[in-house]
């Protein structure tokens, strides 16, 4: 390793054992499978919203062989709330993978982890270095702009150029000693100090050989993803309620949005609303009520949402596809936010 390198590593290291991160919920009693589950519930997720998740989440599966064993929907439920759900799918996926190759124990490779579902090249390089302390760089989010910017790397991470261009300088940089804490380091280094605006540049190791600082053009590094207008979709959302107060649910396909969890069935806006409700459900509905719209952008569209309730007093049994679920407390669900947040207001209005 070149000098610079050596120093670059030190300067980090030293920071971080004044000021870095050491109290976090995945940070006790390390293993393999509690640091391959917070890297992937922190993917597009802040440290404050996952957190409460991964308690949660090890004290219903404390390891690997535990959420092999249970069911796609059990994992879905945990996770309702955080998003981006093929993560979950993925990692029981990868957990029964895990189980049923390895016998519970995860590969200390870099390559083989990397072919278990869902996990990407810096997610295996934090699970290795982290849980194993085997060289591996990270390249996440954090990493990414604390890189670009001290060395003042041009374009966008997400083309194939500039993405390359940070794994040549992450690796060139990854010592070979303390390897779990230099890891844990960059990541603090840009989710405490190199953030997204107004860094706190006066309190980085880095500063004095920072080349954005030195340019005094922070703000230009990484540089962004041309924005794009998002398109919009209008759907209607078919709430039907029975007498003992429950919701009727459908199971979403795997593939798409909110994939496996449950929702209202939906509805065109253009179809005739009584008689496509009942074509859908199979049951005869009665006391059609629609309430105000409202949205809820996914990354790629926004969805203009329009529930429509309606009464049954049919005695409907539920199936692998359909469930009546209980507005009041449907825990046991994995339902998405917009739900949830509409079987609440069905709740008091009932």
């Amino acid at each position: 390793m070149k000098e610079t390198d050596k120093v670059f590593s030190q300067r980090v290291l030293d920071w971080y054992d004044l000021h870095g991160r050491k109290h976090l919920l995945w940070q006790q009693n390390i293993t393999p499978y509690r640091v391959w589950v917070s890297e992937v519930m922190l993917q597009q997720t802040q440290v404050k919203t996952a957190a409460p998740y991964f308690e949660v989440f090890m004290e219903r599966f404390p390891n690997v062989f535990a959420l092999a064993v249970a069911s796609v929907d059990d994992v879905l439920c945990l996770w309702s709330g955080l998003g981006y759900y093929s993560r979950a799918r993925n990692l029981h996926k990868a957990a029964c993978h895990v189980v049923k190759k390895f016998g519970g124990e995860f590969p200390r490779s870099v390559a083989r982890l990397m072919e278990l579902p869902g996990i990407g090249r810096s997610t295996a390089g934090a699970i290795a270095s982290i849980s194993m302390a085997v060289r591996a760089p990270i390249l996440d989010g954090n990493v990414k702009r604390v890189l670009a910017r001290h060395y003042a790397v041009e374009g966008w991470p997400g083309q194939s150029a500039v993405a390359n261009k940070l794994w040549e300088i992450a690796e060139q940089h990854t010592p070979q000693e303390r390897l779990p804490q230099y890891t844990q380091a960059m990541m603090d280094l840009g989710a405490m100090i190199c953030i997204r605006t107004r860094p706190t540049c006066n309190l980085c190791p880095l500063q004095e050989s920072c080349m954005a600082h030195a340019k005094g053009d922070i703000a230009s590094y990484p540089g962004q993803k041309l924005k794009k207008i998002l398109p919009e979709r209008q759907v209607r959302m078919l709430m039907v309620v029975n007498h003992q107060g429950e919701a009727l649910l459908k199971k979403r396909p795997v593939q798409g949005i909110w994939g496996g969890l449950w929702s209202f069935p939906e509805l065109g806006m253009n179809d005739v609303l009584d008689k496509r409700a009942e074509e859908i459900t199979e049951i005869q509905l009665y006391g059609f009520e629609t309430w105000p719209s409202f949205r809820h952008t996914f990354s790629h569209y926004h969805l203009d949402i329009t529930p429509v309730k309606a009464f049954t007093a049919e005695e409907v049994r539920g199936n692998n596809l359909w469930c009546w679920a209980s507005v009041i407390s449907s825990e046991w669900l994995g339902i998405p936010v917009p739900v949830m947040k509409l079987l609440s207001q069905l709740a008091k209005s009932l």
